[in-house]
C-alpha cells in the first residue's frame, strides 16, 4: 500500500499538466466549438520562451516572474493571431477543417521553434523549489505538490469566473446553441476570441511548470495533448472541474502502471519494463468515456456550418491512368537519384494519401491511423522476411491484412462515433501503437531499425538493387519505382471505381446523414466497416513499399506528427478526390515538390514543414476543396460558361434563319 500511494503521489505532477492541458482545451471548446490540438504546441512555444528569457539566450536574462509574464504574453498572442487569421475565418466550416486548421497551427509552432532553437533539448528553468520530503520511507520532490497545488488554483478561478460572472453565462450560452445566443445580443466573435485567449495562458502556464517533467523540446509537451483529450472526453468538453479531477486521474493512473511495470509477474522487453503502457491506458481511457458518454461530441447550434467538399464522380479512367503512367516511368529514368527517391517517397505519399480519401473524403471519419496502419504493415513485412523468410509477394500480403485486422480493431473501438470524436480516439490510438507496438523489440523494432531484404520476383530482384539503373547510372534502381508506379496505379483505378461504385454512392450518404442513410435503406455500421477495411489495406500497402523502398523500417518514420501532417497534405491535394491525392504525395515531406525546393533553396526540411503549415492553412480558407477540388471545380464552370456560350450562338443562328425567312416570304407576298 506504501508503494501505492507513492506512486499516486507521483503521478500528481503528470496529473497537473495533463489536467492544465485539458482545461485549456475545454475553454476553448466551449468559446468556438473547436477542438484544438495545438494547445500542447502553445505549451512547448512557452517552454521554450521561458528557457530562453531565464537563460540569456537573447543576451539579457530576465528575473522569474518577468520571464512568466512576457512567457505568457507571448502566448496570448500567438492565440490572437490564431483566432483572427485562423479560427475566425473557417467558423462556419466543418468540424473536419477545423481540426486540421489546429493541426496547421501544431506543424508552424513546431517548424518555428526547430528553426529557431535547433532540435537539442533545453531544461526549463523551475519555478518551484528543489525541496524534499519523506514520506512513506521514500523521497518525493516537494514541486509535485506545487504543481498539483496551482493547477487547483487555477480551476478554482476558472470555475468561478464561468460559474458567477456574465462572461462565463455568456460562454455557456454560447456554447449550448449559438443561434440562440446571438438572438439574445452575444456576440460569438468575441466570445470565441475571450475564450481562446484564456486558454492560451492556461496552456502558456503549464510550459512554464512543466519543467520537473519535461524539456524544452519539439515533442514532448506536444504530445501531452492526447491525455489531455482524453481527459476533456471525460468531461464532455463542457466541465471544467471534471476535466481537471480526470486530468488528474489520467495521471496517477500513468504513474501506477509504471509501478505495476516494476513488479515481477508484469512481462518485461528483453528485461526492460515493457514500454508504452501509459500511451496504451490513456486509449483504453479514451474509449471507455466514449462507451459512458453514448458517442458523439456534444453539438452546438450554429449559423451555418459547412459539410466536406463535394465527392465528385471521376467520368474518365483509362486516360489518367495511362498520363500518370507515362510520366512517372518517364520521372523514375530520368531524374537523378535524390530526385528519383524523392518522387519514389512521393508514389508512397499517394497511397497513403487515397487510404484517407477512402476513409475522411468519402465516408467522412476522420481517422488519423493511417500512417499507423502504414507501420504496422511495414514491421510485419520486416518479420515475415527476416524470421519467417516470406519474400514477395506474400509478405506484402501478410503485411497489409495485418493492416487490416489492425484498422478493423481500431475502427470497432469508434463505430459508434464520428467527425471530431473519431480523431480524438484515433490520435489515442496512433500514440498507444506508436510505443506500445513499434518501440517494443518484440514485435517492433525497438530503438534501432528492422531490417527489410529486396524485393525479388522469379528469382531476379526487383529492388532498389536491380539491375536497371536510370540515366545517371546510380542508385536506387527505377524497378523498384516501376512497381511502385504499378501499384499507385492500380490503387487509384481501384478508389476510383468504388467512388462509381453503389459502395461508393452509400458511403457518401453516410458522410452525409447517417440517420437519413440508415432510413434510406443504407446499413451504416457495415459501410464504415468496409471502409476501414479497405482504407487499411491501402495503408498498410503504402506500410510494404516504405520498407522495402528504405530497407528496413523504424518507429520514428510512423509517429505521431507524421500522421497528423499526412491528413494535412491529402487536404492540401483534396482528401474527397483521387487527383487529390496524386497531389498530396507530390507535397508531402520528402516528397518531390519538397525536396525541389529545398534542392534550390538550399533551405532544411523544417522550412517544409513550416510552409507545409502555412499552406494548409490557406487552403482551408482560400480553397477547401484542396488543388485538385478546385481545379476541378474551375474545369467544369469553364465548361459550363463554354456550352452556355455555344448555345447562346445556335440560338441567335436559329433567330436569324427565322428573321431572314421572314423577310424572304414578306417580299414574295409582296
Amino acid at each position: 500500500m506504501k508503494d501505492i500511494a507513492l506512486f499516486v503521489l507521483l503521478g500528481l505532477g503528470a496529473g497537473a499538466v495533463i489536467a492544465g492541458i485539458a482545461m485549456a482545451v475545454v475553454i476553448t471548446y466551449r468559446g468556438s466549438g473547436i477542438i484544438n490540438l495545438s494547445t500542447g504546441a502553445i505549451a512547448m512555444v512557452s517552454a521554450y520562451g521561458f528557457w530562453s528569457l531565464k537563460s540569456g539566450y537573447f543576451h539579457v536574462t530576465f528575473g522569474t516572474v518577468p520571464a512568466a509574464i512576457i512567457t505568457m504574453s507571448a502566448a496570448v498572442l500567438v492565440g490572437v493571431l490564431s483566432e483572427l487569421l485562423v479560427f475566425r475565418p473557417l467558423r462556419t466550416s466543418s468540424p473536419l477543417a477545423k481540426l486540421v486548421a489546429s493541426l496547421g497551427i501544431l506543424l508552424i509552432l513546431q517548424a518555428t521553434m526547430l528553426l529557431w532553437f535547433g532540435s537539442a533539448s533545453q531544461s526549463i528553468p523551475s519555478v518551484f523549489p528543489a525541496d524534499t520530503r519523506e514520506l512513506f520511507g521514500k523521497t518525493i520532490p516537494e514541486n509535485r505538490f506545487w504543481m498539483a497545488g496551482v493547477v487547483v488554483l487555477i480551476a478554482i478561478a476558472l470555475g468561478a469566473l464561468f460559474r458567477w460572472t456574465r462572461f462565463g453565462l455568456a460562454t455557456r450560452a454560447a456554447s449550448e446553441n449559438e443561434v440562440f445566443g446571438m438572438l439574445a445580443g452575444l456576440s460569438p466573435n468575441q466570445l470565441s476570441m475571450a475564450n481562446t485567449l484564456l486558454a492560451s495562458a492556461v496552456a502558456a502556464a503549464m510550459g512554464i511548470v512543466s519543467a520537473p517533467l519535461a524539456q524544452a523540446n519539439s515533442t514532448t509537451l506536444v504530445l501531452f495533448i492526447v491525455p489531455a483529450l482524453a481527459a476533456a472526453l471525460f468531461a464532455g468538453f463542457k466541465s471544467l472541474w471534471i476535466a481537471c479531477v480526470a486530468g488528474f486521474g489520467v495521471g496517477i493512473g500513468q504513474s501506477l502502471m509504471q509501478w505495476v511495470q516494476t513488479l515481477s509477474w508484469f512481462p518485461t522487453d528483453r528485461g526492460n519494463p515493457l514500454p508504452g503502457i501509459p500511451a496504451l491506458l490513456t486509449f483504453l481511457l479514451l474509449v471507455f468515456a466514449l462507451s459512458l458518454r453514448g458517442g458523439s461530441l456534444p453539438t452546438r447550434g450554429e449559423l451555418v456550418e459547412k459539410r466536406l467538399p463535394s465527392a465528385p464522380r471521376p467520368r474518365y479512367l483509362a486516360r489518367p491512368a495511362a498520363g500518370l503512367a507515362v510520366a512517372g516511368v518517364v520521372l523514375l529514368i530520368a531524374l537523378p537519384y535524390g530526385y528519383r527517391q524523392a518522387f519514389m517517397l512521393s508514389l508512397i505519399g499517394m497511397v497513403v494519401c487515397l487510404s484517407l480519401v477512402v476513409i475522411t473524403g468519402f465516408v467522412g471519419q476522420v481517422s488519423l491511423a493511417q500512417v499507423t496502419l502504414a507501420g504496422v504493415a511495414g514491421f510485419v513485412v520486416s518479420h515475415m522476411v527476416v524470421r519467417a523468410g516470406l519474400g514477395f509477394p506474400w509478405g506484402p500480403l501478410v503485411g497489409s491484412v495485418t493492416a487490416v485486422v489492425v484498422g478493423l480493431i481500431v475502427g470497432a473501438s469508434a463505430l459508434r462515433v464520428r467527425g471530431a470524436s473519431l480523431a480524438v480516439v484515433t490520435l489515442a490510438g496512433v500514440v498507444a501503437i506508436e510505443q506500445f507496438g513499434f518501440a517494443n523489440r518484440r514485435w517492433g523494432a525497438g530503438v534501432s531499425g528492422s531490417p527489410v531484404d529486396q524485393p525479388t520476383l522469379f528469382g531476379s530482384s526487383i529492388g532498389t538493387d536491380a539491375g536497371f539503373d536510370g540515366l545517371d547510372g546510380k542508385s536506387p534502381s527505377p524497378v523498384l519505382g516501376f512497381l511502385f508506379l504499378a501499384v499507385v496505379i492500380a490503387l487509384c483505378l481501384l478508389v476510383a471505381q468504388l467512388r462509381r461504385s453503389v459502395l461508393g454512392q452509400q458511403m457518401l450518404a453516410v458522410r452525409a446523414n447517417e440517420r437519413a442513410a440508415a432510413a434510406a435503406g443504407v446499413h451504416v455500421a457495415r459501410v464504415k466497416i468496409i471502409a476501414y477495411a479497405i482504407s487499411s489495406f491501402i495503408a498498410g500497402t503504402a506500410g510494404w513499399m516504405y520498407a522495402y523502398n528504405f530497407g528496413s523500417v523504424s518507429a520514428a518514420r510512423f509517429g505521431f506528427l507524421i500522421a497528423l501532417g499526412f491528413l494535412a497534405f491529402a487536404y492540401i491535394g483534396g482528401i474527397t478526390m483521387v487527383s487529390g491525392a496524386v497531389v498530396g504525395g507530390l507535397v508531402a515531406t520528402e516528397g518531390l515538390i519538397p525536396y525541389t525546393i529545398e534542392e534550390a533553396l538550399n533551405i532544411s526540411g523544417n522550412w517544409t514543414l513550416l510552409v507545409g503549415g502555412v499552406l494548409v492553412i490557406i487552403t482551408l480558407i482560400q480553397n477547401p476543396e484542396g488543388v485538385a477540388g478546385t481545379t476541378y471545380r474551375k474545369r467544369q464552370a469553364a465548361k459550363r460558361a463554354k456550352g452556355a456560350g455555344e448555345r447562346q450562338q445556335q440560338h441567335g443562328v436559329r433567330a436569324g434563319a427565322g428573321e431572314g425567312g421572314h423577310e424572304v416570304m414578306s417580299g414574295v407576298s409582296g
